[in-house]
């Protein structure tokens, strides 16, 4: 579960967080510092090889921060996660899971039961959907320390059926290498949490 753990709490910041807020800082300052080859190695459920791939692209990405004064990164998320223009991969399961392809869907409502049922509270504020791409990775990570009984059945329930085809969406969609990699590499994670438990995951049909 410690696996579990790191792989959330590390990657879910760069989902959740406009770089120009200076919210992540320090995860991009030690972004841009990383021993990709070193850190590969390390990484859980991905390949080694995989793995570096991800992390170039990521370090790359946090460096160019140097040059342009985070202007880039921060413009790409806004246009990956923010708007106002159409987004190119919504981070919400339901997008892509309900027929109208909405916020607040029926797979965000199952999971908000989901969590009333077992005494999981909102892990920010009110207004995002429960089913963001970053939310669901910050949840496993805490659901890891606080209770690892839960960990496999939210997977298997609440985020696999549809976080590989929005993070396949999302690598396509993003033109700065940071996203490129970010998403790559956890989508990859997530598959191996999926091996790793043997979770049987029924893939539900997609909207979009």
């Amino acid at each position: 579960m410690e696996a579990v753990h790191f792989v959330g709490s590390t990657l879910a910041p760069f989902f959740l967080n406009d770089p120009s807020t200076g919210a992540i800082d320090a995860g991009l300052a030690a972004m841009a510092a990383l021993d990709a080859d070193a850190a590969a190695v390390e990484w859980p459920f991905v390949e080694t090889a995989a793995a570096k791939r991800c992390l170039e692209l990521m370090a790359d990405g946090a460096k160019q921060r140097e040059s342009d004064s985070g202007e880039a990164l921060k413009w790409e998320y806004r246009r990956l996660f923010v708007g106002p223009q159409s987004l190119p991969a919504p981070p919400w399961g339901s997008v892509y899971t309900d027929r109208d392809c909405v916020v607040f869907g029926e797979s965000t409502l199952a999971l908000r039961s989901w969590m009333r049922a077992h005494g999981v509270k909102r892990l920010s504020d009110e207004k995002t959907p429960e089913d963001h791409i970053g939310l669901v990775l910050a949840m496993a990570g805490w659901l890891a320390e606080a209770k690892p009984e839960l960990v496999g059945e939210f997977l298997q329930l609440h985020v696999l059926p549809w976080s590989g085809h929005l993070l396949e969406q999302l690598e396509d969609a993003a033109q700065h290498p940071f996203y490129q990699g970010l998403a790559a590499i956890a989508r990859m994670s997530l598959e191996g949490m999926k091996d790793a438990f043997s979770l049987d995951v029924a893939v539900p049909r997609f909207y979009r």
